[in-house]
């Protein structure tokens, strides 16, 4: 994509480093996924930690899906763009008092609880400003998702969920809770997974405890699976889109559920990585003892990923590449004052010179939302292709 004349043309107007991201690409994820699911009656919500860029999430919530939401300020950007109260989730393991009492004010789906003292807290709240609360509770399934340690989030060792050692007491607290209405069960092992049997581990999980609470004599209406599902990094143009017929057969085929369940999903990453890229311009070139660098004035303050979790981005030189170009290893590095500040090692790249523009792809998610003006660095701008 990013070899094409015209696409080059258009980017060098632009000032670097920015954030250039194709809606018609994403247009046609958000078709793609929703059509699977609601094929099989699924429910998606939209993550938002993955990119809450407003024109982005205009989109979204114009094509009819719901929002999950780990924070206050998450919930409230929902609302102000449109996404109905009933279809907004309020996840997170450290929800405060301020951010919980305004949820319950705007009467939102339902909140994923990740302990039991969140219980008793929520408990309270309500009762205080005289709400009931909507809960599924999160229950740590103990699948190893096989990903990043950093991405992993379903481990017996992980601070997310109630433990299994901890399920008995939370549903008789449930039971206790006067302003609490326990609606299902809410599910996440983590992220950037792309071995479908990890989903099929955590559907015999879910059937388990499912089973657990409604022997007891709790109905289960909601089974939130969460997402995780993950994209290809190395290939963004040969596979743009996610395999969503795969990932929700999976679950089609494998939860135990009747017509009364509703089955819920927390996809981020799936939906808009691809459809984001990280365009920079070359700042120097410089070639060390044993290493050939390319000084970008794009850095971890644009892309944290790389840095945070040794990330591969695919990099691409903007503009035609001539049948006798001649090519170069390059580490591919930022201006940051940090060693990490690297975007990739021995990248092969067409040889190249001060002012050639870069492409960092597959940058849609959770790029633009952990930048950072660590050295004062100035605020990303956004570039959109709409067509």
């Amino acid at each position: 994509m990013f070899q094409n004349k015209e696409i080059k043309q258009s980017l060098t107007q632009q000032e670097t480093p920015f954030y250039f991201y194709d809606l018609e690409l994403l247009t046609r994820t958000l078709d793609a996924a929703k059509k699977a699911a609601d094929k099989r009656n699924f429910h998606i919500h939209y993550a938002l930690k993955a990119n809450f860029n407003d024109k982005i999430l205009s989109l979204i919530q114009s094509k009819g899906y719901g929002a999950d939401c780990v924070s206050g300020g998450e919930v409230e950007k929902s609302m102000e763009i449109g996404f109905p109260a009933e279809k907004i989730t309020f996840a997170g393991v450290g929800k405060s008092d301020k951010e919980i009492i305004a949820a319950l004010k705007h009467k939102i789906f339902a909140f994923n609880v990740e302990s039991i003292q969140e219980l008793e807290v929520i408990n309270e709240l309500a009762e205080q400003i005289g709400e009931k609360a909507n809960v599924s509770l999160r229950i740590n399934p103990n699948v190893d998702a096989h990903t990043h340690h950093y991405i992993t989030t379903g481990l017996d060792e992980n601070k997310f969920g109630v433990p299994n050692s901890e399920l008995e007491k939370a549903a008789s607290v449930i039971k206790s809770c006067a302003h609490i209405n326990l609606i299902g069960l809410h599910f996440h092992v983590g992220s950037q997974i792309t071995d479908m049997n990890v989903f099929k581990s955590l559907c015999v999980k879910v059937n388990e405890w499912k089973n657990f609470f409604e022997e007891r004599g709790t109905y289960i209406k909601v089974i939130n699976v969460g997402g995780g599902l993950g994209v290809d990094y190395k290939n963004p143009d040969a596979n743009p889109i996610p395999d969503f017929e795969a990932y929700f057969d999976v679950f089609d085929k494998f939860l135990e559920r009747t017509a009364q369940h509703e089955v819920h999903f927390e996809l981020g990453r799936a939906l808009v990585a691809q459809c984001g890229t990280l365009v920079s311009k070359v700042l120097y070139t410089k070639s060390g003892v044993k290493k050939n660098f390319l000084i970008l004035d794009a850095g971890m303050t644009e892309l944290m990923r790389p840095a945070l979790y040794q990330a591969y981005h695919k990099i691409e030189k903007i503009g035609e590449i001539e049948a006798d170009s001649k090519f170069m290893n390059y580490d591919v590095v930022g201006p940051i004052c940090e060693s990490s500040d690297c975007f990739g090692k021995e990248v092969e790249l067409p040889i190249c010179e001060r002012g050639d523009l870069i492409a960092i792809r597959t940058a849609g998610a959770y790029g633009e939302v952990m930048a950072s003006n660590y050295n004062l660095r100035n605020e990303i701008r956004h570039y959109f292709k709409e067509k």
